[in-house]
């Protein structure tokens, strides 16, 4: 596996008009799986990181422990560095899942997150049980993803209260980010005990929902935010659309089981999600899929009327006038199954229903997916479940912005 590469504006194997893909980790004979893909870009000095989880199988009780491969970019093109095993993302007795990486830019710190789950406890037990087996975990790295610190537990430092009302918790999957303030934001979610009968949970009433946990001081301490209380919402991702004035606008986009996205946005100060609704311009396949946002900041070129569409999207509104960032959406396309990734656009993110018809990057199979902006190279870089059943590779690819508004459908 090492030494492939990848670069921007290839042709693609998946078809005349995909971007060109590189599979980074392929089911063995075995039956050894990997699946949950999460993304890391570091612009200094052009480095990709990829994780995934290492399965014994595709079920997740068989999940083992994290393994990452750093892809180095040189003259446009990323080329990829062995397998390696995130051996210290581990607790004694317990399977390492969800990969959550961030970076903070301040420090030139890698923070991975993950959960540590006890060993032969599922996710159903815990929710029938209401009693948590998953502890929030994460370790750092200074030398961009070669070496790796001891795990801290801060499953307690972060639920505070909640955790005597909390079934099972996860982070991401998925990417963190930093705000522009500085603030480290972790995306989230918990099973919810919302009723007791002498003193035992009730199960049909523990019910998913997504939070935000943050640090202001650089990862010394950490703290959680409002969970998005009026739909039951799983995995989820959070980008920051900033403004001219400095200020900036937290959105999140969460998995749900009811046909179609959630969407909701906050200040990053206080990260509370008061104004959650279903996106009826995303929707999600039966039991739903995690999906990938972030922002992207466009040059001037990039904001002019493109013939898709015919309209200059940054005038839509007086609202968008001071908006800087454009989000970028990856999900399955189809609301029947996990098939067809596509990658969507919204020129307008403050203005409800605006999500465009997709990109279709990868047709048929597809699951989760996870996307990094490259924004001095105005390109992305996408990290995705795919092949014969969605469980048997994940692959990457990069696209520019060029490439991406070209490819969108006509509305």
């Amino acid at each position: 596996m090492s030494g492939s590469g990848v670069r921007p504006g290839a042709a693609g194997m998946a078809g005349p008009e995909s971007p060109n893909l590189v599979t980074l980790f392929q089911q063995e004979p075995s039956g050894v799986t990997y699946r949950i893909p999460a993304l890391l870009y570091i612009e200094q000095p052009s480095i990709f990181l990829a994780f995934s989880e290492k399965r014994l199988s595709s079920n997740d009780h068989d999940a083992l422990y994290l393994v990452m491969r750093r892809g180095v970019q040189t003259h446009g093109t990323v080329h990829w560095e062995n397998v390696i095993a995130v051996r210290h993302a581990k607790l004694p007795g317990h399977r390492t899942m969800n990969p959550c990486p961030l970076y903070d830019a301040n420090s030139g710190t890698i923070f991975l997150f993950f959960i540590c789950v006890r060993t032969n406890c599922s996710e159903r037990f815990q929710i029938l049980t209401g009693r948590n087996a998953s502890r929030l975990c994460f370790v750092t790295s200074t030398d961009h993803g070669k070496s790796w610190s001891q795990p801290t537990d801060v499953t307690e430092e972060v639920l505070g209260d909640d955790l005597k009302n909390c079934a099972t918790v996860a982070v991401g999957p998925g990417h963190g980010i930093q705000s522009q303030s500085g603030k480290l934001i972790v995306p989230a979610y918990l099973y919810y005990i919302h009723s007791h009968v002498c003193g035992l949970p009730i199960p049909w009433k523990t019910k998913p929902h997504s939070f935000l946990f943050y640090s202001d001081d650089h990862g010394k301490s950490w703290h959680k935010g409002s969970m998005l209380w009026k739909q039951q919402t799983g995995e989820c991702e959070v980008a920051e659309v900033a403004h001219s004035n400095g200020s900036g606008l937290l959105y999140c986009s969460a998995r749900t089981s009811k046909h179609y996205r959630v969407e909701a946005t906050s200040s990053p100060q206080f990260l509370e999600f008061g104004n959650s609704h279903y996106c009826k311009n995303l929707c999600e396949p039966p039991h739903g899929c995690q999906g990938s946002v972030v922002s992207y900041q466009p040059r001037e070129m990039d904001t002019q009327t493109d013939e898709n569409d015919g309209t200059n999207h940054s005038k839509e509104s007086g609202l968008e006038e001071s908006v800087l960032s454009w989000l970028i959406y990856s999900h399955p396309t189809s609301n029947r199954k996990r098939v067809d990734l596509g990658v969507y656009v919204n020129k307008t993110p403050l203005v409800q229903s605006t999500w465009k018809h997709p990109w279709v990057i990868n047709k048929g199979p597809s699951g989760y997916s996870d996307l990094a902006v490259c924004q001095s190279m105005h390109a992305f870089g996408c990290l995705f479940e795919c092949g014969v059943d969605a469980c048997e590779k994940i692959s990457f690819c990069i696209f520019t912005v060029e490439e991406l508004v070209k490819h969108l459908p006509r509305a």
